[in-house]
C-alpha cells in the first residue's frame, strides 16, 4: 500500500498538466480564429478599395462639377489602404467610417445625374460595392464574435491563469467611434 501512495499525486499532476494543455490550446485556437476573422475583413476591404477607383472613374465624366466629392472619396480610400497595411484596427475602423460617409455623399450627389444613374457600368459597380459592403458587415460581426470569445477565454477563471502565464493579449473590437458615422446622409434636391 505504501508503494501506491505516489499514484495519487502523480495522477493530480497529470490531470493538471492535461487541463493546462487543453486550456492553452483553446486560447491558441481562439486567437487564431480572431486573426482569421480579421483576415476575412481585410479581404473584403481590399475588394472595396479595388472597386472605388472604378466607380470614381465611371462617374468623372458625368460629375464634372463635383470634383470635391470625388476627391474626398479618393482621399478616404487612400487613407484606409495605408492604415490597412499598418494593422491598427482602431484607426482603420475610424478611417473606414470616414470612407463610408464619403461614399454615402458620393451616392447622394450621383442621384442628381440621371444619365449617370442609368449608366450600366455605374449600376454594376454600385451593385458590386453594395454587395461588398454587406460582406464587410458580416465579416466585422464574425470578427467581433471571435474577439469576444478570445477575450472571454483570456479573462475567465481558470483560463485567465494560463493566459497570464502565456502572455495572451485581449483582442480589439471593431467599433464605430464617432456619432457622426452613425448618422444617415442628408440628401436634398
Amino acid at each position: 500500500m505504501a508503494n501506491l501512495a505516489w499514484i495519487i499525486p502523480l495522477a493530480l499532476v497529470l490531470i493538471f498538466f492535461l487541463w493546462a494543455m487543453a486550456t492553452y490550446n483553446g486560447l491558441v485556437a481562439r486567437r487564431n480564429e480572431s486573426k482569421n476573422s480579421w483576415s476575412q475583413i481585410d479581404v473584403q476591404l481590399k475588394r472595396r478599395y479595388d472597386l472605388i477607383p472604378n466607380l470614381v472613374e465611371t462617374a468623372k465624366g458625368y460629375m464634372k462639377h463635383e470634383r470635391e466629392t470625388l476627391e474626398a472619396v479618393v482621399r478616404a480610400r487612400q487613407t484606409c489602404v495605408d492604415l490597412s497595411k499598418a494593422g491598427n484596427i482602431a484607426e482603420l475602423a475610424k478611417a473606414e467610417g470616414a470612407l463610408t460617409q464619403s461614399l454615402r455623399g458620393f451616392y447622394a450627389v450621383a442621384e442628381q445625374y440621371p444619365d449617370l444613374k442609368a449608366n450600366q457600368n455605374m449600376l454594376s459597380l454600385q451593385e458590386e460595392l453594395t454587395s461588398t459592403e454587406n460582406r464587410i458587415g458580416f465579416a466585422r460581426q464574425a470578427y467581433n464574435d471571435a474577439v469576444m470569445r478570445l477575450n472571454n477565454a483570456i479573462e475567465m477563471f481558470p483560463g485567465s491563469i494560463i493566459a497570464g502565464f502565456a502572455n495572451f493579449q485581449r483582442g480589439a473590437f471593431w467599433e464605430v467611434e464617432s456619432a457622426e458615422e452613425r448618422k444617415n446622409v442628408k440628401v436634398s434636391f
